[in-house]
């Protein structure tokens, strides 16, 4: 086979929970074109390479031009870039019945050709898409052109933390055009294949079932489930499947049930076999649920001592260099004793999933809807965007909750709000849904605050508030535009706070006049220690609350409040901190 996987950037299988066993990766090297008039389509880039060739470079996908990485390393704004890649296709390839073309993602309107015939469109810069290209592809040499419509600044598309002016400015960085995730081929010997499953556990009564579509019905065609733990079967089924969508339940003995938990990654491995498709896969079985003021993980009340996760990397901006960097974030958050993370403004890979479902550190997904105008264009193609993720990443048990927005305001429709809350309790009843972190709240499982108060004793006084029914705190005030019961009767998280500024280069920094944090820097680390130890405690200490999110994970760029270096080196001592954040929460008790 040629083009093997060895040798490229990131090699690996992008999405384990969906996994087929004949794929190619096309990640590496492809031309690449700016078309700042994008007029390409006119002058005939898909098929006239010599046009084409004129003055284009080469890109090191999935890395976008404006990373290091990619090999281009170009800042400024394109909203127009062309990609090709040729591809050799043995005649055992072209023997299948079907070829998909996956894009992790690609930011943010891509069309894309094969051997200059049109396969389709998608629209959105953080979701994954895939084309059956079967009809397109042919024994021999084959090329992939696609074209990429990323308009940051128009208003009507999000961008979560893209800045949108030419240099990254407070909390808003570098930009992501183009592919950013893996590509990759997958070959099935059958006239059709699984599109779709969700998986359904219950902890309460052992059992497992499994919600399949299809390309399209065949006759004559079974669904074959098999559940292993640690490679020994524990349960099998098998059905009539000749529909368009397939329903089976599996029951696991209770002597093999094993809980999904944080910090425990118990996880089953699935297969399920269709006609000629087999696909890998795993679950995990665990329960969440709202008791009052309390959010339940089977069963059990749990403080979530959760870290603001932006996902920028310093040399693949969106893209992680590697899969063992992805791994790495998570690993860095557990050591400082945290249990789980707010992914903060984007929608994270498969992959990242993944290692939290592995190692049982939990996450609320959150979609980038900074940068839009809010019209009715816009929100269309954010609520698109938004449930293909929500969709996609819906059998990760490690996420526990679901945020589309992030800060919105008074002056967005309220109906907004609302609509994007209940299409997100539509698509997964299971999970907490917020419909607006911070500031603003319209239809929520969970009211949430952002503080970044820097003396952790008005901080505490702040909080307190919830404990005391006649209170008159800011808290209450119209800032929310809730009524106190209402409040008081929801599961409270303070969902970003702290951010306190802290690096010790600063000062010689060139880029120390731009440098930020929230609040002023204290004056030595011990100072850091004690403001960091009382803001945290002020939340465990409080009954009435029942998770934390720190500001954040790493530096990005100009921001420098991170508990990391942008780089990953460490800045504190994270035994500390540590000691720090895994002191009993009152809830727990």
């Amino acid at each position: 086979m040629h083009d093997k996987n060895k040798d490229i950037p990131r090699p690996e299988f992008p999405n384990p929970q969906f996994e087929r066993k004949n794929w190619r990766n096309l990640n590496g090297k492809w031309r690449f074109k700016f078309d700042y008039g994008n007029s390409g389509e006119d002058r005939d880039f898909v098929n006239d390479d010599e046009i084409f060739n004129r003055d284009s470079l080469e890109i090191n996908v999935p890395f976008t031009y404006e990373s290091e990485l990619s090999g281009i390393n170009i800042k400024d704004f394109c909203n127009c870039v062309w990609y090709k890649k040729s591809f050799y296709a043995e005649e055992t390839q072209n023997n299948n019945n079907i070829v998909l073309l996956h894009f992790g993602a690609v930011d943010y309107h891509a069309k894309v050709w094969v051997n200059g015939r049109y396969a389709g469109f998608h629209r959105g810069g953080m979701s994954s898409f895939c084309f059956n290209i079967s009809e397109y592809i042919i024994p021999g040499e084959n090329k992939i052109t696609v074209k990429v419509s990323d308009d940051v600044r128009g208003g009507k598309q999000p961008g979560g933390k893209q800045s949108v002016g030419y240099f990254s400015q407070t909390c808003h960085y570098t930009r992501t055009t183009g592919i950013w995730q893996t590509v990759w081929l997958e070959y099935i010997p059958f006239e059709s294949y699984i599109k779709d499953f969700k998986i359904y556990t219950d902890i309460y009564n052992s059992s497992v079932s499994i919600n399949a579509s299809f390309a399209k019905a065949v006759d004559n065609t079974d669904l074959s489930v098999k559940i292993l733990y640690e490679n020994k079967i524990i349960a099998e089924k098998t059905i009539k499947a000749p529909g368009i969508s397939a329903n089976i339940s599996l029951d696991i003995p209770k002597e093999d049930l094993r809980l999904w938990d944080i910090g425990k990654g118990e996880l089953y491995s699935l297969e399920l076999i269709y006609g000629g498709d087999k696909i890998n896969s795993y679950f995990g079985m665990r329960d969440i649920k709202i008791d009052g003021n309390k959010v339940l993980i089977n069963n059990k009340s749990v403080f979530q001592r959760l870290v603001l996760d932006q996902g920028f990397y310093p040399d693949g901006t969106w893209t992680a260099p590697t899969a063992e960097d992805l791994k790495n974030d998570i690993l860095i958050s557990l050591e400082a004793g945290f249990n789980g993370a707010r992914l903060h403004q984007k929608i994270f890979e498969p992959l990242f999933h993944y290692y939290a479902d592995t190692l049982g550190y939990i996450t609320w997904g959150e979609h980038g809807n900074w940068g839009m105008d809010y019209s009715g264009e816009s929100y269309m193609n954010f609520t698109c965007e938004w449930l293909e993720a929500v969709n996609r990443d819906f059998n990760h048990p490690s996420i526990v909750g679901w945020c589309p927005h992030n800060e919105t305001h008074w002056g967005q429709r309220r109906d907004d709000l609302a609509y994007i809350y209940r299409l997100t309790k539509l698509t997964d009843p299971s999970r907490p849904v917020i419909d607006a972190s911070g500031y603003v709240h319209v239809e929520t499982d969970i009211f949430d605050a952002h503080d970044y108060d820097q003396n952790p004793e008005s901080f505490k006084r702040r909080y307190d508030a919830l404990l005391d029914s006649t209170n008159t705190s800011e808290i209450f005030q119209n800032d929310n535009r809730w009524e106190r019961e209402k409040i008081m009767s929801l599961p409270y998280f303070v969902s970003e706070f702290g951010g306190t500024w802290w690096h010790e280069e600063s000062a010689e920094s060139e880029n120390h006049t731009q440098s930020w944090g929230y609040g002023k820097a204290p004056e030595d680390i011990e100072k850091f220690y004690e403001r960091f130890e009382g803001l945290v405690s002020a939340l465990l200490d409080n009954p009435a609350i029942f998770a934390l999110c720190y500001t954040q994970l790493t530096d990005v760029e100009q921001e420098q409040n991170g508990i990391v270096y942008y780089d990953r080196r460490k800045k504190f001592d994270m035994a500390r901190l540590r000691r720090i954040l895994t002191k009993k929460a009152a809830i727990e008790l």
